[in-house]
């Protein structure tokens, strides 16, 4: 297995486990301490996605046999990220709850008249819709994550068929050479058969003539 995505499923391991024990202690905190573990939290969450797309990226340049097996591990740790950013999402959306109901309360004690329902429905209303932008904004940079690890897995399977591409070429050169070498072998030896062919004919011819003499000398004497 490749070293470098050994170093990077170590990392993401003690990672994933801290940002669980993290998400468990979060529920028992309050106010400040609250907001500020949860700023930690997220920001581990960042640094999660960065060494998943790490470790896809060095899965996909290596052999095949290599490949599916470490893409195939890859998907759990996926699972396991995508589990995270929801309990995450499920303990800020409680976070962001409390604090509205709070904040309404105390605007309530402090100036009941001042604040109707109407008011509290637009705040209530104002801060789902902050809710949903902000998980639009997850949602399309998930995206482009995904897009992204699509090019990648583009350009290596393109990288691919250019190695396989160029083989090829190598191999069929080859095979023009091995004609080329035929051709001049074959030509050779046409060259001699057919310089054979004029030794034998010339000695035949040789005889011939030669039987020829012997006889007309025998005959007018």
């Amino acid at each position: 297995m490749s070293e470098v995505f050994e170093g990077y499923e170590r990392q993401y391991c003690e990672l994933s486990s801290n940002l669980s024990r993290q998400c468990t202690a979060v529920s028992t905190l309050d106010g400040e301490q609250k907001k500020q573990k949860l700023s930690d939290i997220k920001a581990g969450l960042d640094d999660a996605d960065t060494l998943i797309r790490k470790m896809d990226l060095e899965a996909r340049s290596l052999q095949p046999s290599m490949k599916a097996t470490l893409l195939a591990k890859l998907r759990e740790y996926k699972t396991d990220l995508n589990n995270l950013k929801t309990e995450v999402k499920r303990v800020t959306s409680a976070n962001v709850s409390f604090a509205v109901r709070d904040e309404l309360l105390e605007s309530g004690s402090a100036d009941t008249l001042a604040l109707s329902n109407d008011q509290k429905g637009r705040l209530l209303m104002s801060t789902e819709r902050l809710n949903q932008s902000t998980d639009r904004i997850k949602d399309s940079r998930k995206t482009m994550l995904e897009t992204e690890e699509l090019g990648v897995s583009i350009l290596q399977d393109l990288h691919q068929q250019r190695q396989s591409l160029l083989h090829a070429h190598k191999t069929l050169h080859g095979v023009d050479d091995n004609i080329s070498k035929s051709k001049k072998i074959l030509s050779a030896m046409s060259r001699r058969i057919n310089r054979n062919k004029w030794i034998i004919s010339s000695i035949l011819t040789a005889m011939v003539l030669a039987i020829i003499i012997i006889l007309y000398f025998k005959l007018t004497r």
